[in-house]
């Protein structure tokens, strides 16, 4: 399967020109996207890296930037960077630290750009790891569980029952993690929406959440979750039971 290294650049001199054909030349889908909203939103492709290509001009469109950052957020994309040290040191501000996997100062050496992508695709390319969305409106409680999953899954978040619905337009993850107490859209509501509709009422989904008395649980049993984890499990126990209900699967 060919990965999708996304490129936000507006930038197309010879080097990087050389770079894009490098990366198909060694069989990598490359898709360019510069800082028009719009273009951003239309990529649908599973996007294995983010590259972001900057110059001054494009520092300024902070709009473009911060759209850019929260779908590589929402996605999970590790982003490398490439600009001077301004251009870095913005980026650096704005992505998020687990994310920003590497830094290239210009002038850029086009071989170690390339190389350095390939060398972490190969050995952390996403195609590899399950697809878990984690749906909770506290962000604490979002990053917490990210730190603990993100070692074995590909991690997307999603802090209200609205964006876990529009991720799940676009996206097929492997597992949901809910979360019951939301605000405007509670759990409840996220897992009838998903078991109604024909294209995803498959996908797995698991309530992670404080609640655990019993018309609360009684309630979403009904719906047919595949488990219903309290928050205050402990972490290693909450990672062991996502384990063992992926292995489980293997023997379906």
């Amino acid at each position: 399967m060919a990965h999708n290294i996304l490129v936000f650049s507006e930038e197309r001199s010879f080097l990087y020109i050389a770079m894009e054909e490098q990366l198909k030349g060694l069989g990598y889908n490359v898709i360019n996207v510069g800082t028009n909203v719009n273009e951003i939103n239309a990529v649908k492709e599973d996007i294995t890296a983010l590259l972001m290509y900057t110059d001054e001009d494009m520092i300024k469109k902070q709009q473009a930037l911060v759209f850019m950052r929260d779908k590589a957020v929402e996605e999970d994309m590790p982003v490398f960077a490439i600009g001077d040290v301004n251009e870095l040191a913005e980026i650096r501000n704005l992505v998020p630290k687990q994310l920003l996997k590497k830094e290239f100062q210009r002038p850029i050496d086009v071989k170690e750009v390339v190389a350095s992508l390939d060398e972490y695709i190969k050995n952390n390319g996403k195609h590899t790891k399950k697809k878990i969305l984690v749906v909770d409106d506290s962000g604490v409680m979002l990053r917490n569980v990210k730190g603990w999953l993100e070692d074995y899954y590909q991690v997307s978040l999603a802090n209200s029952g609205t964006m876990a619905i529009k991720y799940l337009s676009t996206n097929r993850p492997d597992l949901v993690l809910l979360d019951y107490e939301m605000p405007v859209i509670n759990g409840k509501q996220v897992l009838e929406m998903i078991r109604s509709e024909s294209e995803f009422s498959s996908i797995p989904v698991m309530f992670l959440t404080s609640k655990n008395d019993k018309e609360t649980i009684t309630q979403v049993l009904g719906l047919k979750p595949e488990g219903y984890i309290l928050k205050s499990t402990k972490p290693e126990q909450i990672i062991q039971m996502i384990n063992e209900f992926f292995q489980k699967q293997k023997t379906i």
